[in-house]
């Protein structure tokens, strides 16, 4: 559609989250009619959900603050069957008492993203076990097995994929499919809610439970898919060398998590103003014009929005504040050793492992590319992994650029 009449999907739509959608004019139109009510599923992995998780988050908290009632589903039930979902192999299977342990890890994460409460448009948060544990072998197999075929479940990317490989795909990994199907057709009967978000690697299991809601309650339901995100150079969003960038604040710091935002590739900048952050489009779009070291500006300005919408306003500033203390005071009262550049020779690009050398964190470029190899050099806390690798005057954070031996060894490289 080129306009929607939706200011949910207008939104969603600017900032980049549309991968794909069913039915899409009824779509437009049920978001704009009474209180919609939209959910996303989250399985109970781990304590905390991770940046990879929070393009889920942002899309539930856009549905709010246009109208919409979010519904965050805790997988407790699908949970003991594992997503399978682009995955080359079976899940480890979990207790009772660790899914129930990770469920209360995780709820910590929505709180400062989703307004909770009784209201309208308040949030609510439900868990699946409640229903799923209570269900019937034989009532599975009777009430929902029969909508769906064999025929077209092999046909979905991974059951086919594992297939192909000849790689192992379970039977219990098979009934996911039907497990999810049935969350939303139970989420319709409770609380009207007759919209499923999520990454498109879910649009099989998605579409899956739109048709079963038609299928056992005549009902019209939708779902709507975001891109998946990978950064510019093909990573994993949300993955660093150190792990996950966890969202709870005893997994990952907020001066860590600011750091993570501030070191993001430059062809993302705009793009993750975008989508993990309530900045308007007049102010993003500022922002994406930036160029050369002036892209630090817009680098800081996400840091400082994702940071804020996590951990507050007062975290974000402190993270800055500290940040700006190791890069142009010399770290935490540490005074860190600076070699100078000449301007000319930065701006033109210089190879980390002869920054490494001026810097006096090796003897010889030989010996820093050696480093590299080994995973111990880090350009403005991010790791470096290329021997052949650049710094160049875009590096340069208030002024400086920090470079990294280890845990423990560390300089400033300055333009001279």
């Amino acid at each position: 559609m080129s306009e929607y009449k939706s200011e949910f999907l207008r939104e969603l739509s600017w900032r980049g989250f549309i991968k794909q959608m069913t039915h899409e004019a009824e779509l437009d139109a049920y978001c704009t009619s009474g209180t919609p009510v939209a959910y996303i599923g989250f399985d109970a992995t781990a304590d905390s959900l991770h940046v990879g998780s929070l393009l889920q988050i942002m899309m539930l908290r856009i549905f709010q603050r246009h109208g919409g009632k979010p519904v965050a589903l805790m997988g407790g039930g699908t949970t003991k069957i594992g997503d399978p979902t682009d995955k080359e192999k079976s899940r480890p299977l979990l207790t009772d008492d660790q899914i129930n342990a990770n469920i209360a890890g995780i709820k910590k994460a929505f709180l400062p993203f989703l307004k909770f409460g009784d209201g309208a448009t308040d949030a609510i948060m439900v868990n699946n076990d409640d229903w799923l544990g209570k269900l019937g072998y034989i009532q599975l197999l009777r009430e929902i097995g029969i909508h769906f075929t064999i025929n077209t479940m092999v046909k979905q990317d991974t059951v086919a994929r594992r297939l192909a490989a000849e790689q192992p795909y379970t039977f219990l990994e098979f009934n996911y499919l039907l497990m999810q199907s049935y969350d939303f057709l139970e989420l319709f009967k409770r609380h009207n809610c007759r919209l499923q978000l999520g990454g498109s690697d879910q649009w099989g299991n998605i579409v899956g439970g739109v048709d079963l809601v038609h299928k056992v309650e005549g009902g019209k339901a939708f779902g709507l898919t975001a891109h998946l995100i990978t950064t510019a150079s093909g990573g994993k969003m949300g993955k660093t060398a150190d792990g996950a960038v966890w969202l709870n604040a005893d997994r990952r710091s907020p001066y860590e998590y600011w750091q993570f935002w501030r070191n993001t590739e430059d062809a993302d900048v705009g793009r993750f103003l975008r989508l993990f952050t309530d900045l308007p489009k007049t102010e993003i779009e500022k922002l994406e014009t930036l160029q050369g070291a002036e892209i630090n500006d817009a680098k800081v300005a996400l840091a400082n929005a994702a940071t804020m919408l996590l951990h507050g306003a007062a975290a974000a500033k402190e993270a800055e504040s500290a940040a700006k203390a190791v890069f142009s005071q010399g770290a935490s009262a540490d005074a860190l050793p600076t070699a100078l550049v000449p301007a000319a020779e930065l701006e033109a690009g210089l190879l980390v492992a002869a920054a490494c050398t001026a810097a006096g964190l090796s003897k010889s470029n030989g010996e820093a590319r050696r480093l590299i190899e080994q995973g111990a050099i880090r350009v403005n806390d991010a790791l470096v992994t290329d021997p052949n690798a650049n710094v160049s005057a875009a590096d340069l954070q208030d002024g400086a650029i920090k470079i990294s031996a280890g845990k423990k060894r560390h300089a400033l490289i300055k333009a001279g």
